[in-house]
This record gives structure tokens, C-alpha cells and sequence, in this order.
């Protein structure tokens, strides 16, 4: 289904105040309803690589792979929709892209990339990501994190050992511990759940949460709901202002009306 007339869709990025050159990359197709964000790491120029890498191969093996794929369907021994198993496939594939290219290329050694991706489809989203960029969701009044973060902070926090204040005062930041393109083999965490008309989804590199905080995020979100691609700048602005340490990248959509599936047995089970 083309979803290009039931989505709104912005995105803004910049290189921040800090850094010589922007290594995120970021994408939107409307019309399979695909979001991408990639915030790149290592070398000079490399994570820019690398993030091009997950956000180009990942389009092209989606857009393949939605011309064959039965939406309603689901596995019945990971209990996830044939959608999530292809975005998660995508990835994986994405991961293999990068870390052959960085085996073949003596200036990209060591590079690699977080990614966060959304995939709407019949009335639901598919959240898949590796690393520490996020999702968030504005529903109504409600705002709230979709992602955990794969960083060392989050570890820490989940094991117990700080609190989020603890670990933010006593942690360093950015040191993820998931990341495409590092190893051979990556663990893609997937998640899947119900959109409603009116969500608003933010996807963005960690430039923006390390500087805003997720009030502030929610705030200017409410304040700019009207129109996606001024609060998209006013983020990045945002940003630049308390101090812009490293690129910014982000990318929102909201759905204006549903988009069911048109197999009865499949609405009335997630119904």
C-alpha cells in the first residue's frame, strides 16, 4: 500500500558546532512508509561511509522485499509479522555491507554506524535497532522513549549498579555496545506495536538527546506539532544552542488516518 497520502514526514540535520563534517545519514520513503536514521563512528570520513552504507542498503533490500511480502502474516515460531522479519533481515544484511567494505578498505577500518529504523504496516509500526539513536513517540500528551539505549550507560543503569542521574554524572557518553558493521554478526533488537492516527515518531542520532533533554524534546514537539519540518529545525537549533559536541540528525513523521490490513483474520487478532 502506498502510504504516501496518510503520512506527513520531515526531517533536518547538521553537522553540530563541534565536528568538522556530519558522519549521520537519514532517510524517508512515504510510500513504503520507511524511516532511517544512521549515525556513523571511526576515522576520518569513515563513519560518514559507514552510515551511507546501512541507510542505502537497508532501502534497497525493503523496497525489494515489500513487492513479494503477504502483510497480515506472521511467524509462528518468533511470533513477529513477516515484515519485522525482513527489516530484520535487512539489517543484518546492512551489518555484512559494512563490515566487508571496511575489511577491503584500509581507511575504513574500524568504521561502523547505530541505527534506528520504522517500518509502518498495516496499522502497526516495526522498530528495528542497533546501538544508542532512538525512537520516540508523542501520542496525545504522552511522550516516551521506544528504543533502549545499547550504550554502556544504559548497562549500568539496568544492571542496577547507578541511577540515570549516577550514571549520566559518571559514565562516559557514546560508548555504545552495539553497533553495524564492528563484527560479523550483530543482534538486532526488534520491536512492534499499534500506531493510531495523530502519532508523531522521532527518530534521532544521539546529538540531540546528549544536548535536550526528553522534556524539552517533548515540549518543542508540542509546541511546533503543526508542522513537522519547523520542529524538526527548531531540534537541531535546540541542540546548537546548549552546545552542538556532535552532529544532529532527526527525522518525523505522523500518521493522519489508518491503514489497515485487509485480511479480517489478522485485524481481529490484534484487534
Amino acid at each position: 500500500m502506498n502510504l504516501n497520502k496518510i503520512f506527513e514526514t520531515a526531517a533536518a540535520s547538521h553537522e553540530g558546532r563541534k565536528r568538522p563534517h556530519n558522519e549521520d545519514s537519514s532517510a524517508i520513503d512515504r510510500s513504503l512508509g520507511l524511516l532511517i536514521v544512521a549515525d556513523g563512528m571511526g576515522g576520518y570520513k569513515a563513519g560518514e561511509v559507514a552510515s551511507a552504507i546501512a541507510v542505502t542498503s537497508i532501502m534497497d533490500e525493503i523496497k525489494k522485499g515489500m513487492k513479494s511480502i503477504k502483510t497480515g502474516q506472521i511467524d509462528q515460531n518468533s511470533g513477529y509479522s513477516a515484515e519485522a522479519l525482513m527489516l530484520k533481515n535487512a539489517v543484518i544484511k546492512a551489518n555484512a555491507d559494512i563490515f566487508r567494505t571496511a575489511q577491503e578498505n584500509e581507511f575504513c577500518h574500524g568504521m561502523g554506524t547505530t541505527l534506528v529504523v520504522v517500518l509502518f504496516h498495516g496499522d502497526k509500526y516495526t522498530v528495528a535497532h542497533v546501538g544508542d539513536s532512538r525512537v520516540y513517540r508523542k501520542r496525545g500528551n504522552n511522550f516516551e522513549q521506544v528504543t533502549n539505549d545499547h550504550s554502556l550507560i544504559q548497562e549500568l543503569i539496568d544492571r542496577g549498579f547507578f541511577t540515570p542521574e549516577e550514571a549520566h554524572a559518571n559514565t562516559p557518553k557514546n560508548l555504545v555496545t552495539r553497533a553495524l558493521g564492528i563484527d560479523q554478526d550483530v543482534e538486532v533488537e526488534i520491536d512492534e506495536d499499534v500506531v493510531e492516527p495523530g502519532d508523531i515518531f522521532l527518530l534521532c542520532s544521539d546529538g540531540l538527546n546528549d544536548m535536550v533533554n526528553d522534556e524539552e524534546i517533548h515540549l518543542t514537539l508540542s509546541k511546533y506539532s503543526d508542522n513537522l519540518a519547523t520542529a524538526g529545525e527548531e531540534l537541531v537549533n535546540l541542540a546548537n544552542e546548549k552546545g552542538g559536541k556532535d552532529n544532529i540528525s532527526v527525522v518525523l513523521s505522523r500518521l493522519n488516518e489508518k491503514f489497515p490490513v485487509k485480511s479480517a483474520w489478522y485485524s481481529k487478532f490484534f484487534g
